[in-house]
C-alpha cells in the first residue's frame, strides 16, 4: 500500500471470471472471438470487459430490459450487440461462449430456461452463481459434454487478487482448496 494515505479500490471480478474460464477450459480464447452473456449488470460489465480484454470482437448481451444492453453499447462500443431474450435461440447457432450473469437459477430464484442444444460441440458454459454450485444450466451443459465453469471457481480466482493485494504473497488455486469450499 502506498505510504502517503492514499485510499485505492480495486474489483476483482474481471480476474476471477477469466481465471474460472481459463481452468474450465485453458484454450477457450483460442477458439472463438464471440460470446453470448446473459445479464447487463455489474457483474455482466465485469464479464464483459475482461472478455474484450482478451481479445472478443463481438459480445451479444441479452438482457429483460434491452435499454440496459444498449447502454452498455454506448460504454464498451460496437464490439456489444444489445439482444432480447427471444432472439437467444438464434444467437446460441453454433455458439462457443455462453455467460450467465443474471440471478436465473440461484438458490431461491427462477431457473434458467436455455436450450443449449444448437451450440457448438466445443462450447464454453460458465455460471456466475455458487449457489447451488451446479445450476441446472450447468448441470445441462455436463451432460453435453461442454467445459463448464461456476461461481466458485471465480471467487476462488477473485480471492487470489484479494488476498495478494492485502497480504503481498499470491496463492494458488488448487484442486483441494476447491474441494475445501
Amino acid at each position: 500500500w502506498p505510504d502517503d494515505n492514499t485510499l485505492r479500490s480495486t474489483n476483482t471480478d474481471v480476474e476471477g471470471f477469466l481465471g474460472s474460464l481459463d481452468t474450465a477450459a485453458p484454450k477457450w480464447g483460442k477458439r472463438t472471438t464471440s460470446a453470448v452473456v446473459l445479464g447487463a449488470g455489474g457483474a455482466g460489465r465485469a464479464v464483459i470487459f475482461g472478455l474484450m480484454e482478451r481479445g472478443l470482437t463481438e459480445i451479444h448481451v441479452v438482457n429483460r430490459t434491452i435499454a440496459k444492453a444498449e447502454a452498455l453499447k454506448e460504454r464498451f462500443g460496437d464490439v456489444i450487440r444489445p439482444a432480447t431474450w427471444d432472439q437467444l435461440p438464434s444467437l446460441l447457432q453454433d455458439a462457443r461462449l455462453l455467460v450467465n450473469t443474471t440471478s436465473l437459477g440461484m438458490h431461491g430464484e427462477p431457473e434458467l430456461a436455455v436450450d443449449l442444444q444448437s451450440m457448438a460441440p466445443d462450447a464454453v458454459i460458465a455460471d456466475i452463481v455458487y449457489v447451488p454450485l451446479k445450476t441446472p444450466l450447468l448441470l445441462d451443459a455436463e451432460a453435453r459434454g461442454f467445459a463448464v465453469a461456476n461461481g466458485l471457481d471465480m471467487l476462488l480466482h477473485q480471492a487470489v487478487r484479494g488476498f495478494e493485494l492485502w497480504f503481498g504473497t499470491r496463492p494458488e488455486v488448487t484442486s483441494e482448496l476447491y474441494d475445501m469450499l
